[in-house]
């Protein structure tokens, strides 16, 4: 019998729905091919809601997301609405209340993408960031006083508990073991390396170095352990990115690095990140916002959506989906388009669509 997986959809702002629309229509034709089903469901949380309602998101949103396998999300960003007021109101409320406590970026140069790391390529290009993403500085852990004077004080602390310090290793050893790049063809090891900043940050990181090791010695011992400073790491992504497997690191490190890998990889046009609870309801999207300029003038590039539904489905077991739809993006960035920019891509964002689909 065929697996049925219930997703909701939000298609969000700008040109999230254009994006979303291309997303679930490869999503739909890999679905048909290896025999599974997918009942999707669309949500309308969002600016437009927002300006039309007052309510940025409803208090049953949560527990009705909590019913569904996964969430498939557009973008999240109205030119109209105040910077912050939606991302917190919707994406991070979302991200806590369902535990989404995982923020998982693949950093991957596919065939055709231009990077701007001299003499690099996809051979070279090849890791998977595994970012904490319930806890650290980001929480709101803080506060103020004497307010608009000039004995300000402000205070946000990084504050980790050892048990999410330890979900979050956890789930970096075991995808260390599957996806590493021993599992992958590409190395003699799967290596999941800290990236910390031990000689500064002495309470915090210890606690995490100490359950990196702890963790390895008891049960990950067949996976390769190094640390690596925060620092040096954004040095070496730029001068070795080949030197990394999988990374594992706090909230704030993780938001850092990410986005440097993304731009190493090509652009916020190709990147793509899952907000996984891997006991609950996950939320894959594309990195690159809602980008409400080009909003309805099909030009935007829809890979990122595409390939965030990729990993949903790897998420969910459906490997072998995901891996199809992976290499048929890899064929079009390849082989068919100029550019990955919105209006230089030689398509329109709905022909991209269908090169992908056709490719399945």
């Amino acid at each position: 019998m065929a697996n049925n997986y219930k997703i909701a959809v939000l298609p969000g702002d700008g040109t999230g729905p254009e994006v979303v629309a291309e997303g679930k229509k490869v999503l739909d034709v890999a679905a048909k091919k290896f025999g599974f089903k997918l009942d999707m469901t669309d949500f309308d949380f969002g600016g437009d809601r927002y300006l039309r309602t007052g309510e940025i998101l409803p208090d049953s949103a949560s527990g009705d997301l909590k019913k569904f396998d996964a969430i498939y999300l557009g973008a999240i960003g109205h030119p109209d609405v105040k910077p912050g007021i939606l991302e917190k109101g919707i994406l991070l409320r979302l991200r806590f209340e369902l535990d989404q406590y995982i923020n998982l970026r693949p950093v991957k140069l596919y065939p055709g993408v231009e990077t701007p790391l001299k003499d690099k390529g996809p051979e070279h290009i090849d890791y998977v960031v595994v970012r904490e993403n319930t806890g650290g500085i980001y929480t709101g852990t803080g506060g103020v006083s004497m307010k608009g004077t000039e004995h300000e004080v402000a205070i946000q602390s990084m504050v980790y508990s050892r048990f999410q310090v330890e979900r979050c290793l956890k789930y970096a050893f075991e995808y260390a073991q599957r996806h590493g790049k021993k599992a992958r063809g590409k190395g003699d090891a799967n290596t999941l390396g800290l990236v910390g900043k031990t000689n500064v940050l002495t309470y915090v990181f210890d606690l995490w170095e100490r359950a990196f090791h702890e963790l390895g010695d008891s049960d990950f011992a067949d996976v390769n352990r190094e640390y690596y400073h925060v620092d040096a790491t954004c040095m070496w992504m730029v001068k070795s990115p080949e030197w990394f497997d999988v990374l594992v690191t706090s909230n704030m490190f993780g938001d850092i690095i990410t986005d440097l890998g993304a731009i190493t990889q090509g652009g916020m046009g190709i990147a793509a990140g899952g907000n996984i609870n891997p006991e609950g309801v996950s939320m894959f999207e594309p990195i690159g916002g809602s980008a409400p300029k080009y909003t309805g003038q099909g030009i935007i590039n829809p890979l990122a959506s595409i390939v965030a539904g990729a990993m949903m489905l790897d998420t969910l077991g459906e490997t072998e989906a995901s891996v199809a739809i992976e290499n048929a993006v890899m064929e079009v960035t390849g082989k068919k388009l100029k550019s990955l920019s919105a209006g230089n891509m030689g398509y329109s964002t709905s022909e991209v669509g269908d090169l992908v689909a056709n490719l399945l």
